[in-house]
């Protein structure tokens, strides 16, 4: 239904299944209202109204953006949140060679048909034929290609080269974040990639799902490939504080970034390896902090993805009961109408919520297509699952923005939403740029960005109490720190220690001192 509004999708469903959609007037439970505070502050009354006078002033506004604290990025992979000009330089650093049919980056030695790549050092040209394809640059479907299969063919393209430098790459991206005025990352990688691959194929798939895991942890299999996850961390922590210069007398913004990562689990695989993935990132979940979630990743529409969804949720659904603290997020409703059958439309977000145990939705796109959607979207609101939207990349995927996006949809059903960047890399952009999106497009005042903000910490992956009182409508902080002002004065004793001992709510407060520092600095800017 790109085109007509998503609004209008939901009208094509029976009136009775509309009847109760929360709204002005409408009497709903506490628990499916969205977090936000009574009314703004004087302070953000001010700010609002200067975000007003500039919305038609473009260099104002991105610098407002930029400068606007914007909390964490929770949907984020690796690999595709580097820039490609840094992708493009290791390439040339390691000696590979690019086909130059397919632009894909292989080995050495360079063979007929590949260019060493580092002639685009010196050769614009090539290196531009290069940006392009290893990314959204220039993109248009004009050359008869969607955006959706150039968006997933570039990380097979530079994948030669993702996976030798990892803490480059994550330098590179927190740096970035950090930048971005972003206080934490959640990004994705796949730990012990080639290790599950051989123990998957060693133990071979079985429906019955509790023998399979047994097999897998027998003889101290699983827990082999969990210290080997935990090496590759290491190494690619040592990486990172070089390439960021951490401990140095100039380090890297990146280096106050507060980081963890979420292992991901390749849906398009076998049975057994998508199992065997799902097994080990949840072990590592409960056993190595730096390692908080599982999530799946590939194309949604991707043949074995789509013929074995439920299959994946049912594994899940075994696997929380064995790894009851690991967390889950997952991509569901990364579909629109014409990427798949009009029945695959109608359950991905259902199955990854009620069976796959999923405390957080990447994407969600399709979900007015979705069976009984009003029903799904309150269960969401009731249960505090948050769905992570990357507004540029729905855009240059799915071809889905402004009105057919569900972006008001869900918050007008009291769904927690965070903005998140997904591939910033590979789409050219940034989350400063998905914040702007949200405010021109959807008309936010500055109070509903700052929640957006909070949002995104709220839902983070972190372990401890939060800094907001859970008995609260609205985000008022914990009674251990109700009568502080953070960024006005240091938190006393009683807040101090309740700090210490969360670490979710200390990153929280950093973040309300730099709403302080943000406003005040709008508010009175220097001559």
């Amino acid at each position: 239904m790109v085109g007509t509004g998503l609004l209008a999708v939901l009208s094509l469903l029976p009136s009775s299944a509309l009847a109760a959609p929360p709204g002005p007037g409408t009497s709903v439970p506490d628990a499916v209202l969205p977090r936000a505070a009574a009314a703004p502050t004087g302070a953000e009354r001010q700010v609002d109204a200067h975000l007003d006078r500039i919305r038609n002033r473009p260099a104002a506004l991105r610098a407002f953006f930029r400068g606007l604290p914007k909390g964490g990025d929770l949907h984020n992979h690796l690999s595709g949140a580097a820039s490609t000009e840094l992708l493009i330089k290791l390439a040339g650093d390691d000696g590979l060679c690019i086909e130059t049919r397919t632009m894909t980056a292989r080995p050495a030695p360079c063979g007929p048909g590949t260019r060493p790549a580092a002639q685009a050092r010196t050769d614009r040209a090539f290196h531009q034929r290069i940006l392009r394809a290893w990314s959204m640059q220039d993109f248009s479907s004009a050359s008869g290609e969607s955006g959706h299969d150039h968006f997933f063919a570039a990380f097979g393209k530079f994948g030669e080269v993702a996976w030798r430098h990892g803490g480059t790459l994550l330098a590179d991206v927190a740096d970035t974040a950090a930048r971005q005025n972003q206080f934490y990352l959640e990004t994705m990688l796949t730990p012990a990639s080639s290790g599950s691959k051989k123990l998957a194929d060693q133990v071979g798939y079985h429906a019955n799902l509790p023998r399979m895991h047994q097999l897998l942890v027998a003889g101290g299999k699983l827990d082999k490939l969990v210290r080997e996850a935990g090496r590759e961390i290491d190494k690619g922590t040592a990486e990172f504080r070089r390439a960021a210069r951490c401990g140095t007398r100039k380090p890297g913004p990146g280096c106050r970034m507060t980081v963890r990562y979420i292992s991901q689990v390749s849906r398009g695989g076998t049975p057994a390896r998508v199992f065997t993935q799902m097994a080990l990132g949840m072990r590592l979940a409960e056993r190595d902090r730096r390692y908080v979630a599982v999530n799946l990743v590939q194309p949604e529409d991707e043949a074995n993805a789509l013929r074995n969804y439920r299959l994946h949720m049912r594994m899940l659904d075994y696997l929380h009961g064995v790894y009851p603290r690991a967390h889950i997020t997952l991509h569901a409703g990364e579909l629109v109408p014409g990427l798949v059958k009009p029945e695959d439309l109608r359950f991905h977000i259902n199955e990854a919520v009620r069976t796959g145990h999923a405390e957080r939705i990447g994407h969600g796109v399709d979900v007015a297509h979705e069976d009984n959607a009003p029903a799904l979207l309150r269960t969401m609101a009731r249960r505090n699952i948050a769905v992570e939207v990357p507004f540029t990349s729905n855009r240059q995927i799915l071809g889905v923005s402004g009105a057919d996006h569900p972006f008001p949809l869900y918050r007008q059903y009291g769904v927690p939403v965070v903005l998140a960047t997904d591939d910033p890399g590979v789409s050219r952009s940034d989350i400063s740029t998905d914040y702007r999106y949200a405010a021109v497009t959807y008309g936010l005042r500055y109070r509903e960005l700052k929640d957006l903000a909070r949002a995104s910490l709220e839902h983070a992956f972190l372990p401890g109490r939060g800094l907001w009182d859970t008995g609260s409508r609205g985000y008022g902080l914990a009674r251990a720190c109700h009568a502080e002002r953070p960024g006005v004065r240091p938190p006393r004793t009683a807040c101090s220690r309740f700090l210490a001992k969360n670490p979710k709510a200390a990153l929280e407060w950093r973040q309300e001192a730099a709403f302080a520092r943000f406003e005040h600095r709008i508010l009175h800017p220097r001559r």
